[in-house]
């Protein structure tokens, strides 16, 4: 039975990928590493600002100690923040989709942004009172695809009471009772990891690099209706 509704917010309901990559470019840039999009997609993509930049910096063998990787997380939100003001905007059939599911279920978001970035995509779409529940980069350890995002999600759906799920008290939200919206590979494989139903939509990477990881893939949530997602919740 379906009961709640996780979101993930780049990517799903604001095209914000394109700019946190041209964030992330900008500063690497600045330190002499290039990053270009394919690798992004590849590797980065989903991981929030201190998975990625510590990332990044390994690989190029560099030292990522906490001052450094303060310094770089700040010069990239400062340029996020100047840019999303002039190119976000939010996805065909976000707000309608969002405002047909909220009060029939429990919604949240969970994402590697910074809270301050997903308040400021969700009142862009006049949409943030459906989502009572947002967990942002600042609220976990780990980032996708550990599935620590989505089940501190649930946690806080189920009002911060979260066991291991075979023994949730009656009422609780069970993992296989959420249904998780993605973009991200990585996104998918944590969602999964939690034990939760996925829809991937393909505003990040094509259908048949999703096809394998999602329980049902889409092109946009104009095409997403409750049923699809309660059907889902119904699979074993």
């Amino acid at each position: 039975m379906l009961k709640a509704i996780i979101f993930d917010c780049d990517g799903v309901i604001v095209d914000s990928e394109p700019i946190h990559l041209k964030a992330f470019q900008q500063v690497l840039a600045e330190i002499g590493i290039s990053l270009s999009k394919e690798e992004y997609d590849k590797t980065y993509l989903a991981m929030d600002d201190k998975g990625c930049f510590e990332t990044v910096l390994a690989a190029h063998s560099r030292s990522s100690d906490t001052t450094i990787l303060k310094a770089l997380i700040h010069k990239k939100m400062a340029i996020y923040k100047t840019v999303s003001q002039q190119e976000l905007y939010i996805y065909p059939g976000v707000i309608d989709f969002v405002k047909t599911v909220h009060g029939r279920y429990k919604l949240a978001i969970a994402s590697g942004a910074f809270r301050g970035e997903i308040k400021a995509a969700l009142d862009q779409g006049g949409i943030r009172f459906a989502f009572p529940v947002i967990v942002s980069a600042q609220d976990v350890k780990r980032c996708k695809p550990h599935p620590e995002p989505f089940l501190e999600a649930l946690n806080q759906l189920n009002g911060g009471t979260l066991q291991r799920a075979s023994t949730l008290p009656i009422g609780m939200i069970m993992p296989s009772e959420c249904v998780v919206i993605e973009d991200s590979i990585h996104g998918l494989m944590a969602a999964r990891a939690a034990g939760m139903k996925t829809v991937a939509v393909t505003n990040s990477y094509p259908r048949e690099q999703l096809l394998g990881l999602a329980d049902h893939v889409i092109d946009s949530l104009v095409e997403l209706t409750p049923e699809i997602m309660e059907n889902l919740c119904k699979m074993n």
